[in-house]
């Protein structure tokens, strides 16, 4: 099935929900791992709404990627308290190991970099989420760890 028919699935099954554009595109997301370009007109006409209000909630939204993720998901806590005990200086770290910003890839291809904003470990911070499995108490040499394992 092509991403256009998989689209075009989901926003039949779907548009009669109330306020349908965000569960359809969390579907879409779900299904296909991002929201692709070619999705946006396809939703508006289902939804008969404009181009531009669909790429807006796209946009607006940090959660819906646009774009393939990478083979793993490395998500970090920005929330207060893992920024209390080292979160920003863990955040940093992950930057400069993978080479990119939050909301990249790194350069191998391995790891997309996403923030997010508590993770419920707050008695354990920092944390992190790596492929949707919860890590506490983390660090750089933790982090580089579970990073070389996922290469």
């Amino acid at each position: 099935m092509t991403h256009e028919e998989t689209v075009t699935m989901i926003v039949e099954e779907m548009r009669s929900l109330p306020g349908a554009m965000l569960p359809i595109l969390h579907a879409i997301q779900d299904r296909l791992g991002y929201v692709p370009k070619e999705a946006v007109p396809i939703v508006a006409k289902g939804l008969n709404v404009s181009r531009a209000e669909v790429h807006g909630v796209l946009t607006y939204y940090h959660h819906f990627r646009q774009d393939p993720p990478a083979l793993h998901m490395l998500h970090i806590c920005r929330a207060e308290s893992c920024q209390a005990v080292g979160g920003d200086a863990l955040a940093e770290h992950a930057k400069n190991a993978l080479g990119c910003d939050f909301h990249g890839i790194s350069g191998d291809g391995s790891f997309s970099l996403e923030p997010v904003y508590c993770l419920g470990l707050c008695a354990s911070s920092p944390a992190i989420m790596l492929d949707g499995e919860v890590h506490a108490r983390m660090d750089s040499e933790k982090l580089d760890s579970l990073l070389e394992e996922g290469k």
